[in-house]
């Protein structure tokens, strides 16, 4: 049997549907999951075996049987943690089949299979009675269906029929209360991230659309790691306020809600975005407290648990709001089942509900939040108008070549005679847009003009991997019989770099366990391995490393040129050297050359510190090449990595190959 998967086709810049063995989308999904950082979160683990500990002491206090409901069971940690702390029996639910089957293998090779039954089926259709899954209804539940927003995997509706099917009335629960932060702040970093900003050309200013600037956005929630943002890149204009909080010993209800807090402005300044947390009191007393509070608020930062399965939540108000000092307002956050969004007023007129945001001018839709940054981003602006200006002149016909990119309206803003824009999504767009593809172009499309400049930054919406967006390279090549002898091609080039690095903590999602919490997890070890040797230990994944802090080992190599004023070679591009130093994996970016004189990376965007520190593009995500014998012991004759890289014209997709070597 076979399944078609979505993918990305730098050659045609397309999602294409491909056809693949119907294995793979299961090592997908367990690929690319997060158990392994789970795994390896102690403070999470710690937290949770302790509350277990508590709630089983205080069933048994009142001589009662401990029955477990453990939904979401994942590697049926939380179970075997529930047994050993005295728990009779645990039903331990599990929707997703290989990890149902995970569990099953890990429960039976600690012994406990007599005490946990796995129950491969989502919680809503689990059955109660003689005949059923569960024999009774349980007095202990234990969960971990949270997601960053906290109830974004369906939390409340799993909790709610939960109360009304599964549990025992007045039931002890595991986590027993979740509570949401919030803080107001002004922040142009983070705001540039929501709507487009006025940028300068040439003397001039430029201004969005109305319809742009004046767009509530979307409500979607923007998760990151908060610890990666400095205070200093934000003002707090309210205290941290609780916005909410939710017991979940008690019946939870899924419907509408919404809740207000009151405060007085800290400062004055724009309101602008909400920062957003939460913790986990796992017992009732709340002295048992999971935080997923920035390292930042903590008073040694270094000492605060990361965690990357649960981060901290931005959202951004419908509309920047001027407040005064010592004014009083009303923060309002309104949830539905999956999701949630916040509002602020004066305090005397909060009274009903703010409706959701919704985008109104499509570029929200279109855009991600990195997108906008890149735009609003005044030094990258300033790099793509020196260039421009430096190649066209009063007599320029240009094409642009990339997905919702201002280039267009710096080239006509700096004279040139003609600019159209070759669109491959739907942007919000003018007269000048030609939504075709570019080998489906003709002098007629162009009214007969020939292409004295062909642009682009390049970007593209279906670019996954940095190298993605070669696609440019192949536009180039479609394109050649319409441009001029003479054309200038801006990009002239880019360049594939690497740098081998040994990240602070992000090289525990791709780690083995082991043993976790005095538990052997070897067979979700195991299982994970499988799926990573199907195809993806051999692939690249993309990361946002501004989030993930890394010291680089190495010095950055330029490991492949992609000449872009010549037309994509038939034959395949290679290279190969090696990269000295012990590591966890190799980080990959592009570099794009406009000019002879003016780079933009979507990698490193300062030199290398002498210690290794890296700061990258915030607006770009790069390639992560996790090496598996980084988890070894390496041993001291073990010195670095060679690499072997093949840019395949055909597929459009660079291969690549890193193994360790020695003296």
């Amino acid at each position: 049997m076979k399944t078609f998967c979505g993918r990305a086709n730098p050659t045609t810049g397309a999602l294409d549907w491909v056809e693949e063995s119907e294995e793979y989308d299961y090592h997908q999904e367990i690929a690319r999951s997060c158990y392994a950082d789970m795994l390896h979160d102690h403070d999470r683990n710690e937290k949770y075996y302790q509350g277990i500990r508590a709630a089983v002491s205080r069933i048994k206090a009142r001589g009662e049987r401990v029955v477990v409901l453990d939904i979401g069971t994942g590697t049926g940690l939380l179970s075997m943690m529930a047994v050993t702390a005295g728990a009779d029996f645990c039903y331990a639910v599990e929707v997703f089949k290989p990890m149902a089957e995970a569990a099953q293998c890990v429960v039976k090779k600690n012994n406990f299979s007599d005490k946990i039954k796995i129950i491969n089926k989502h919680s809503s259709d689990v059955t109660v009675g003689p005949d059923g899954d569960m024999h009774e209804k349980a007095n202990l539940l234990i969960t971990e269906l949270f997601d960053t927003e906290l109830i974004g995997e369906g939390a409340l509706p799993s909790y709610e029929h939960a109360h009304q099917n599964l549990v025992q009335a007045g039931c002890e629960a595991v986590p027993h209360r979740a509570t949401v932060y919030a803080q107001l702040v002004e922040s142009e970093l983070l705001w540039n991230w929501a709507q487009l900003q006025p940028a300068e050309v040439e003397g001039a200013r430029l201004v969005p659309p109305p319809a742009v600037g004046c767009c509530a956005g979307a409500h979607s929630v923007c998760d990151v790691q908060l610890s990666q943002v400095p205070p200093s890149s934000f003002t707090p204009l309210s205290p941290l306020c609780t916005m909410f909080s939710v017991d979940f010993s008690k019946p939870v209800s899924s419907a509408f809600q919404s809740h207000s807090t009151r405060f007085v402005a800290r400062s004055g300044g724009r309101a602008q975005v909400v920062l957003s947390w939460w913790d986990l009191e796992m017992d009732p007393s709340g002295t048992i407290v999971c935080s997923m509070a920035p390292s930042w608020t903590y008073p040694q930062p270094a000492k605060a648990p990361w965690r990357d399965h649960w981060m901290q939540s931005v959202y951004f108000l419908p509309a920047e709001r001027q407040v005064a000092e010592q004014e009083e307002l009303s923060l309002t956050v309104c949830h539905d089942d999956y999701s949630l969004w916040y509002s602020l007023q004066p305090h005397r007129s909060a009274k009903t509900p703010p409706s959701r945001p919704c985008c109104t001018c499509q570029a929200h839709l279109v855009w991600t939040r990195p997108r906008f940054g890149e735009l609003n981003d005044r030094r990258r602006t300033g790099s793509y108008v020196a260039a421009l200006r430096s190649v066209l002149s009063e007599d320029s016909v240009c094409l642009s070549v990339s997905d919702g990119s201002l280039l267009p309206v710096f080239a006509h803003m700096l004279g040139a005679k003609k600019v159209w824009q070759l669109l491959q999504s739907k942007c919000p767009c003018s007269d000048s847009c030609i939504n075709i593809r570019p080998e489906q172009l003709t002098s007629q499309d162009l009214r007969g003009e020939q292409i004295s400049v062909l642009m682009g930054e390049p970007y593209f919406s279906t670019s996954l991997l940095p190298w993605h967006s070669l696609f440019f390279w192949y536009c180039r090549t479609a394109l050649a019989g319409l441009l001029r002898p003479t054309a200038t091609i801006l990009p002239c080039s880019a360049s594939l770099h690497a740098v081998a690095v040994e990240f602070q903590d992000l090289w525990r999602i791709r780690a083995p366990c082991g043993i976790c919490e005095g538990f052997d997890v070897t067979p979700m070890d195991e299982m994970v391995q499988r799926s990573l040797d199907f195809r993806e230990s051999r692939e690249a994944e993309p990361h946002p490393l501004w989030e993930y802090p890394c010291r680089a080992l190495t010095h950055p190599a330029a490991v492949m040129t992609f000449d872009f004023t010549q037309c994509v070679p038939q034959e395949p591009i290679s290279s190969q050297g090696s990269l000295t130093g012990r590591c966890h994996g190799v980080a990959l970016w592009m570099e794009y050359h406009l000019t002879d004189d003016v780079t933009v990376s979507g990698g490193l965007t300062q030199p290398i510190s002498e210690q290794g520190d890296c700061e990258w593009s915030r607006h770009r995500k790069q390639g992560v090449y996790f090496l598996r014998s980084a988890w070894d012991s390496l041993g001291d004759g073990r010195t670095g990595v060679s690499y072997s890289f093949t840019f395949e014209p055909s597929l459009g997709d660079v291969k690549m190959d890193f193994s360790i070597t020695g003296h």
